[in-house]
């Protein structure tokens, strides 16, 4: 069974909801929490999660479905809302409407921690065996020296190790062709590295 991301987050609602409320959500239950344009596109969706296999019920009717097999409840869909350069800075815009799912028990995160996802693009975190194509788990929180980061410096975003010496912060690369970023005006971190996801895209 393969789900887009949509399906994914209302599969997952469903499933919390179900284990709170004991019922599956209304249609309309689902257009107000996860900001659908109209219930007929939450309809659509648990029609198309019953027409994969992930719940059974009569015709896209939510109260009377039920679920397939149960999610397990620690599984958490993750905000994946763009790339982040691992090289030289540069602008990048957010796309929304994109997820990653994890298992929550594996980040061993603090209560109530959020979280987003991001794709790496460039080399320059090599070193640290963050690689093109990898998306790596941030957490927003204040760093420490040492963390790895996504920060904005001085306008455009970038994926680097955050050190900070005699009291004054920069960025450092794992990968010895590229330099210090020492921030002109501004630097402003985004979030702090958490975990990492990799897909060997050779298989798929």
């Amino acid at each position: 069974m393969s789900l887009a991301n949509r399906q994914q987050i209302v599969l997952v609602y469903s499933r919390d909801s179900r284990a709170e409320k004991g019922v599956m959500p209304s249609p309309l239950e689902i257009q107000g929490h996860l900001e659908f344009s109209s219930s007929r596109a939450a309809h659509n969706r648990l029609q198309t999660l019953e027409n994969k296999g992930a719940i059974e019920g009569s015709g896209g009717a939510a109260r009377s479905m039920t679920m397939i097999g149960m999610i397990p409840s620690n599984f958490v869909l993750i905000p994946l809302v763009g790339i982040i350069p691992a090289g030289h800075p540069s602008d990048q815009e957010e796309q929304p409407d994109r997820c990653v799912s994890i298992d929550e028990d594996m980040l061993q995160l603090p209560k109530n921690a959020r979280t987003f996802a991001l794709e790496v693009r460039g080399d320059s975190m090599i070193d640290a065996h963050i690689v093109a194509g990898d998306v790596v788990i941030m957490e927003l929180r204040d760093p420490t020296h040492r963390d790895i980061v996504a920060a904005l410096i001085d306008g455009e975003t970038t994926l680097k190790r955050f050190l900070i010496h005699k009291g004054k912060p920069f960025l450092r690369a794992e990968n010895s062709k590229y330099p210090d970023l020492i921030p002109a005006h501004e630097l402003v971190i985004q979030g702090v590295f958490r975990a990492l996801l990799r897909v060997d895209k050779r298989r798929l």
